[in-house]
This record gives C-alpha cells, sequence and structure tokens, in this order.
C-alpha cells in the first residue's frame, strides 16, 4: 500500500533526529549573529520551529531571515516572487532570496557571522530548495562566511535512483549541477557535492542527523511530516513528484488546484478511459492508474472540468516515477496529438528553453518523446550515466 505520513520507525531502530534536533542540543551558536534560511517544515522532532529554538538557546542571535521559494510561512503557490518584511512576531528582518534575489547579497552577509540552513528537501533535482542551497554557497564563498547545512532525511529514501544526468546547457533553478532526477542524497550530502564538484570550496559545515538509515522512506523516521511546499501536502506526493513534475512542461493539468496534487493529473480534451488502458497496457511497475474528474481551484484549466487519472502506488520499492511521469506525457501526446502541447517559456527564470527540457535537463527526453520512442528505450539510455552518478556520490555520503 502507499506510504503514509504516520509517525513510525523501522523495526528496531531508533527515532530519527536532524541536524536542528542536533544544532539545537550543542547550542554551537552562542553569542554568534546569524543569518537563517528557514520555512515552516523547519521544526525539531517535537514540532519547535527553528526560529524559537535557536532563539530559546541564544537570546536574539537571528539578525535576518531568508526566506526561499515559497515564503518563510510556505504561503505562496510556486514561482511567486517572495517579498522582503519582517517577522510577525517583531523578530528579524525577513529578506527573499527567491526572485530578484536569489542569494544573500553581500551586505545582508555582512552583517553576520554564521548562516544557518535548514530546509527540507525532497529527493528530486527539481525541488528549489538545493540550489537554493547551492547560490547561499556561492554568496558565502565570497563573503567568508560560514555556512551551516542542518540535514534532514531524504523522504524517498537515500539509495534508490532514477533518471538523466542534467546536461549542462540545460542547467536552470530546476537544475544547476549533473544529478540525476532522483539523487538519493540528503541534503547535506549534496551541499558536500556541491562544494567539491562545482569548485566552490566555501567553509561548509553539515550537521549530521543521528540514527537516519539510507533505506528508510520518511514515514519510517518517527518524524512528523509537515509540507515543505504548498503543493507537497503528503509523503504520497513526494513518491509520486519526481515523475509528475514533468506535466508542469506540458498543458496537461498535474492536479494543482486540488487535494491531491502529483497524483491527479488531466485535462478537459482527455479521454480517460482509453488512457486508462494505455497506461495499464505498458506494465509499469509499482502502480496502478484509475478513471478520474476533477476542477482546479487554480493553475492550469482552473474551474473547468478536467478529464484524467489518479495514480496509485501500490510498491513503492518498485514503482519508478520518473519513468512513469514519461509514459504519462508520451501516451496523452499519442492519444491526443491535435490538443497536447509543450509549455512555452517563461518558466523558472528562463525566458528561451522550452519549460520541459529545463526540467529534464536535456531535449533527448522530449526528442524521444516526440519520435514515440518505446518507454523501455528511453530508460536504458541513462542507466550508464546513472551508474557514473553512484559512484561518484560515494566519496559524499555521511550515512
Amino acid at each position: 500500500m502507499p506510504p503514509d505520513s504516520t509517525c513510525q520507525t523501522t523495526s528496531g531502530s531508533s527515532p530519527v533526529r536532524t541536524g536542528l534536533d542536533l544544532f539545537a542540543e550543542n547550542a554551537p551558536h552562542q553569542g554568534l549573529s546569524i543569518g537563517l534560511v528557514c520555512n515552516q517544515a523547519s521544526v525539531t522532532y517535537d514540532l519547535r520551529h527553528c526560529i524559537d529554538v535557536i532563539t530559546e538557546r541564544s537570546g536574539n542571535c537571528i539578525r535576518v531571515i531568508f526566506a526561499p521559494e515559497h515564503g518563510v510561512f510556505g504561503d505562496q503557490q510556486a514561482q511567486e516572487a517572495v517579498r522582503d518584511g519582517r517577522d510577525e512576531r517583531d523578530g528579524p528582518a525577513l529578506k527573499t532570496i527567491y526572485g530578484h534575489h536569489l542569494a544573500p547579497d553581500q551586505e545582508m552577509l555582512g552583517e553576520i557571522d554564521t548562516l544557518v540552513f535548514d530546509l527540507q528537501d525532497i529527493g528530486a533535482r527539481y525541488y528549489t530548495f538545493v540550489w537554493t542551497m547551492l547560490h547561499c554557497m556561492r554568496a558565502c564563498k565570497v563573503a567568508r562566511t560560514p555556512i551551516v547545512v542542518l540535514d534532514r532525511p531524504n523522504p524517498l529514501n537515500g539509495i534508490t535512483l532514477e533518471g538523466n544526468m542534467l546536461d549542462g546547457r540545460f542547467a536552470s533553478f530546476v537544475g544547476m549541477h549533473p544529478i540525476p532526477i532522483r539523487h538519493g542524497m540528503t541534503i547535506g550530502e549534496l551541499g558536500g557535492l556541491l562544494n567539491s564538484e562545482q569548485a566552490i570550496h566555501c567553509d561548509l559545515r553539515v550537521v549530521k542527523m543521528k540514527n537516519w538509515e539510507r533505506n528508510t522512506y520518511f514515514n519510517e523516521t518517527g518524524l512528523i511530516w509537515i509540507q515543505p511546499s504548498p503543493n507537497m501536502p503528503t509523503l504520497d506526493t513526494a513518491l509520486v513528484y519526481p515523475g509528475m513534475c514533468l506535466l508542469e512542461g506540458t498543458n496537461i493539468s498535474e492536479g494543482r488546484g486540488t487535494t491531491r496534487p502529483f497524483e491527479l493529473f488531466g485535462a478537459p480534451f482527455i479521454d480517460a478511459d482509453a488512457l486508462v488502458k494505455r497506461l495499464d497496457s505498458l506494465m509499469l511497475p509499482g502502480v496502478r492508474f484509475l478513471k478520474a474528474g476533477f476542477r482546479p481551484t487554480f493553475d492550469k484549466y482552473s474551474g473547468k472540468l478536467c478529464r484524467g487519472v489518479q495514480l496509485h502506488v501500490l510498491n513503492k520499492e518498485t514503482f519508478k516515477s520518473y519513468l512513469t511521469g514519461i509514459a504519462v506525457v508520451s501516451a496523452v501526446r499519442q492519444l491526443h496529438p491535435e490538443h497536447f502541447q509543450w509549455k512555452t517559456p517563461p518558466y523558472e527564470f528562463e525566458t528561451e528553453r522550452l519549460p520541459f527540457d529545463i526540467l529534464t535537463g536535456t531535449d533527448k527526453i522530449r526528442l524521444a518523446i516526440e519520435s514515440d520512442m518505446p518507454i523501455d528505450q528511453i530508460e536504458s539510455g541513462w542507466q550508464q550515466e546513472l551508474e557514473q552518478f553512484r559512484s561518484l556520490r560515494e566519496k559524499f555520503l555521511l550515512y
């Protein structure tokens, strides 16, 4: 059955303690002026927010809070500009690092001794928090300011890899370094990889987790799921996201504006019966498809009836999210060539390249779909580079 967000641990294991938990316990920030990158999911195992925890332990040491995509409180939708402001409790200033500024500027960094970074990643290359971290690392290098990354679990486990590597010609804010779609690393581990492979060499300090095991999914950690972005309400969502996010690059609704984003997908022009039949015929592992209808309250086809499908993950161990997403796009295009369209720019600060290409990190996947290449052949095309990445990442793994 699909995973859920209930709090449990794997048999015989202890509950996970995040980097924030250990950072708070050890209080290495005494006497420092801190800049903090966080959002609503930046909480301890017992649901205390990092702003409160750090303030309680060290007084008013937080000088500025930097807001990533969706804002500090997770109240802004995808690609909405985040504005400057002030903590609603008359606390530190809030400065955006999503929009015109993607990293703290040097004046901001000059006011602090350390930048503390605490965001929950999803385990997919598109999710922008990793790239916010990369921008912060670059800025900290210039300012000679240490950056402390508080590590958190990869919700999708730290073993499974899937998808093609990013082609540097398609680098964007949804992918700035050659890693696969599903990378199987924690955000702290990615920090180490990027610091080395991007030749940043900033003063990076990762506060490791305690008791996290690479084969665990988030619902096995003993931690409580707090949605890290408005359309990531459950672990079920995160599990399908690495593939179904591809629909953002098409005129197919990815279910934004519904209660099951990325699990529901469709469009007014889709023949749902034919689509289910086509997808079932592919015998994709670990997943089943059920005919569905929905009316999004915002985003694509707002207020309009969409015919489509809800996907149900039956076996998370065998499920291939990225391959499933490619199969969905290919099937809709083949069934409805007169209506299917690739979305045009702009998308995530890109104004020239097709959104689908910057999501996949290449034009090869789109061209393969346009040539009706079988999906198993598409999948075989990235296996060699995936194994090369598996070998490369070994020296950056912390667990």
